[in-house]
């Protein structure tokens, strides 16, 4: 289902909602640009399958650190679990930091799939990614 404007896209907003959440292709074409609408579920399970998290946890004598090698990003707490929280935490302060200034930087811009990630999950699925699911 693709719409070459806006408006047209308006008066079938509905159709492409539709197709969206059956998992259907639906864009719009607005000047040059064409946007893909997607359902917020699958785009969040695709990207948790793509982006493989890369978070190191380290045990130290004071608690747990918790880091992702190239990204500025990282969380202690003295439990583990208190330093997973803290990870989130951090993780949703980058993204919100991303959206405001660092999209356009060139060693972030490439992190639009991480971003995306955060922004589409809640806390327990960002654990997940991170650590794994609970036993």
């Amino acid at each position: 289902m693709h719409f070459d404007s806006y408006t047209d896209a308006r008066t079938h907003l509905k159709d492409i909602l539709d197709a969206a959440e059956k998992g259907r292709v639906a864009t719009i074409r607005r000047d040059h640009a064409r946007t893909a609408v997607v359902d917020v579920v699958r785009l969040q399970h695709v990207l948790v399958t793509m982006t493989r998290p890369r978070a190191h946890v380290v045990a130290e004598a004071d608690g747990w650190s918790v880091f992702i090698p190239g990204l500025p990003v990282s969380a202690d707490g003295p439990t583990f679990d208190e330093a997973v929280a803290g990870m989130i935490t951090s993780l949703r302060e980058y993204a919100e930091d991303w959206q405001e200034h660092l999209l356009d930087t060139p060693n972030h811009r490439d992190n639009w799939g991480l971003v995306q990630l955060i922004g589409l999950s809640d806390d327990t699925q960002l654990r997940e990614w991170l650590v794994g699911a609970a036993e």
